[in-house]
Parts: C-alpha cells; structure tokens; sequence
C-alpha cells in the first residue's frame, strides 16, 4: 500500500504503508526556514557523535560526463539513502544537474517507509548549511554578495544567505553563460527582492563581502588576489574526488572548516590540494558542528 500524506507508524504494521512524496509535495512541505533550522541541529547531533554517516559510494560513469552517489545516513532515529546523480551538462537537455531520490527507512524493523523526490530537498539541504556557515561564520554587518555560477545551487545559497543576514545591499552574479547570470538576476530579485545585478567577470563577483562559488569546476576559478581580507567563502561545488574551485594559496591562509572533515578530504574543497600534499588534514581549524556547538570559535 502507498499513501501520499503523513508517516507510517514506526514498529510493526498489518499494513506495510509506503509514503510517496514528488517533487511538488516536498516543495510545499519544506520552508527554507525550516530547512535551516533541521540542518544546524544535524550538524549539532554529528559534533555530538550522534550520527552515523559512512562516506559516499560513487558509480562515476565518464562516457556519460556524470555519476551516481549513495549517501546512507543514521540520525535523531532515522535511517535513509540518498541515491543521487550529478550531469553537470544536464542544463542543455533542461534538466537540473543533481537528480536525487530519497529512500527513509524504520531503524527498529528495516522497513521502507518513505520514498521521496531528492532534487529539491538536496538543494534545500546544501543552501541551508550555506546559511548555517554564514551565520555562524561570517561578519554579521556583511552587505555584499558574490556568487560565481548561477545554477539551482546558487539560487537556494542566496535564499538561505538572506534568511539569516537580513542586511544585504547588493548580490553580483557571474556565470561564464552571461544569460544564465541575467536570467539568475532576474528571478532572485524578484523572489527575495534585492538587488542583484549580473557582472561580467569573477573579479567583479568576488569583490564582496562573502564570496558563494557553485560551479562543477575542476581546475581553481577564484584567485587569492580576488579576495579581500576578511571575506567568507561558501566554497560548494567541489562535490566529488577531482573537483576544486579555489586557488591553493586561498587553502593556505584561510580559516579552513568543512562539514564532514573525511568527506571534504575525499571529495570536497579540500580533496585536491590535500591528494597533492599542499595542505593536510590538520590545516582544517574544524567543522560547522564544532562551531555550532561552541567547541571553536567561528568568523
């Protein structure tokens, strides 16, 4: 039996009850307050050590440009999978480039009780602990905001961003696809109603008080010399083994905390310069739990 609202009951069952839920229902039921209200307790519960999240499994398919990840998770008496795809090129077919599905399962007997559309959920949860960054981390009198790539990822940091920084005069956008910029220029105006404007260069972007790079890059796109002193950086794209957005010498001389420090090793911001023996895991001042719960001291 399938039903498409309220959870099954935990525990045995005459009825073995399956939730569905498309993307339309999960865009109805999540606020981008809510989501960042459950991701800052996430990251509180893992600093505490009680979650259970094992690294994620790649099925990288290269004469298709994309991959496959599984990211199983334990947390607060929940157990699921995220079986989520990432086609960075997916934008000409009109496609979003992570596709994800989420799979929620009764810890005490195993069995399924949720099925669910990932897409917008992971870039609720990835705009979210953008936000938690930037309120625990970043300079609260911040008024300037560059994003570098304007895809959804980029859309959902911003909303997070304003969600928790109520004091932002301008956001520049730039994305190497200049209609993509304006078009992202457009549409977050007139959702957020402030002022964004697209610019032409990442020089421009970056010269902000917070700096969101969202793009699949494989090679650094910002230079330290884009970088004023003091900035924060949501540094996002880099998701998988290979993938690096920020020159090295950024690595070097920032305060450096990551999410998940065996994930960002292996597949975040960090996994490039840390395989080559630029920086090594002891460079990291800690992760967004850590601050979270007052072990470091954040921004």
């Amino acid at each position: 039996m399938v039903k498409s609202a309220g959870l099954p009951p935990s525990g045995n069952s005459a009825e073995n009850e399956i939730l569905i839920l498309d993307s339309r229902q999960t865009e109805e039921l999540l606020s981008m307050r809510e989501a960042l209200s459950v991701v800052e307790n996430a990251f509180r519960l893992e600093a505490r050590g009680k979650t259970i999240m094992p690294p994620k499994l790649y099925l990288t398919l290269p004469q298709y440009q994309g991959d496959f990840r599984a990211m199983p998770a334990y947390i607060d008496d929940s157990a699921g999978l995220k079986w989520v795809s990432v086609y960075p090129d997916n934008w000409k077919y009109g496609l979003p480039t992570v596709i994800a599905t989420i799979l929620l399962c009764d810890p005490v007997t195993g069995r399924l009780l949720a099925m669910m559309d990932g897409t917008y959920l992971t870039s609720m949860r990835t705009g979210a602990a953008g936000g938690v960054a930037v309120k625990y981390l970043a300079r609260q009198d911040s008024s300037v905001i560059g994003i570098i790539g304007a895809g959804t990822q980029a859309r959902t940091q911003l909303w997070a961003i304003s969600e928790v920084l109520p004091a932002i005069k301008e956001v520049k956008v730039y994305d190497k696809r200049p209609e993509a910029s304006q078009k992202y220029a457009e549409a977050m105006e007139a959702r957020l109603k402030l002022k964004v404007r697209a610019v032409a260069t990442i020089e421009a972007a970056a010269d902000a008080d917070i700096v969101v790079a969202v793009t699949p890059a494989t090679t650094p796109v910002i230079r330290k010399q884009h970088i004023r002193s003091g900035t924060h950086i949501n540094a996002i794209g880099a998701d998988a083994k290979g993938k690096e957005e920020l020159e090295p010498e950024i690595l070097k001389t920032a305060k450096l905390i990551v999410d998940n420090i065996v994930q960002a090793a292996h597949s975040g911001e960090i996994n490039v310069r840390i395989s080559q023996g630029v920086i090594t895991v002891e460079d990291i001042y800690g992760t967004l739990g850590d601050v979270v719960t007052q072990r470091k001291k954040g921004g």
